[in-house]
């Protein structure tokens, strides 16, 4: 009997191919990130721009793979720069981390609703799609996923929303944690960003 396949590809119309393992497909498989195939990107904007029919579904998934491609890049040893150097786990943690930075990436709009930002005005003060991402991140459906990798799921939603959206105190967050949320959620370069300014 062969072996299950570990790399599975997803054709996508900006970055070609999409390439995800078996744990990250059981992510996508999810109920939780499902429900993003029937949430328009840019809200109602596609009844003036026939074209703007994407979804968070897709952007999520590229996301996620400009995640990787940016952690892959950051960690060689030739691009470390002294000051944030200290920071790095070991070595043989590097292989986690890069997971939970694309974990993190692909779940980073699980908590947006239909309409998008627009319906966030009719959540509780104080509320935001951040903290339902969280929320999302942290429940018992995606706890059984992450325990299965094993990932800690606290890692997961600290990288997918960043220490500005983070429903706890900063102090959370280590130096190493931030350099991570950067990749996904950054104002210099965050890959959300890069993501949406070539989809939308």
């Amino acid at each position: 009997m062969p072996s299950p396949k570990y790399e599975h590809e997803i054709r996508d119309p900006v970055h070609t191919f999409i390439r995800v393992s078996s744990d990250e497909r059981k992510v996508i498989d999810s109920g939780a990130f499902q429900r993003l195939r029937d949430i328009h990107q840019l809200a109602l904007t596609y009844l003036v721009y026939p074209g703007a029919t994407h979804r968070r579904f897709e952007h999520c998934l590229g996301v996620m793979d400009l995640a990787g491609r940016v952690f892959d890049v950051i960690v060689r040893q030739e691009h470390r720069h002294d000051d944030v150097r200290r920071f790095f786990p070991p070595e043989q943690k590097l292989q986690y981390w890069r997971t939970v930075v694309r974990m993190g990436a692909l779940c980073h709009d699980l908590g947006h609703m239909p309409f998008s930002h627009g319906a966030e005005e009719l959540l509780p003060a104080g509320y935001h799609h951040e903290q339902l991402s969280v929320d999302m991140i942290l429940s018992p459906e995606m706890e059984q996923i992450w325990a299965a990798m094993p990932l800690i799921a606290k890692d997961v939603a600290k990288v997918a929303v960043g220490v500005k959206k983070w429903p706890g105190p900063a102090s959370d967050f280590s130096p190493w944690d931030e350099l991570m949320t950067e990749i996904v959620t950054g104002d210099a370069f965050g890959v959300d960003r890069m993501d949406y300014l070539l989809r939308d």
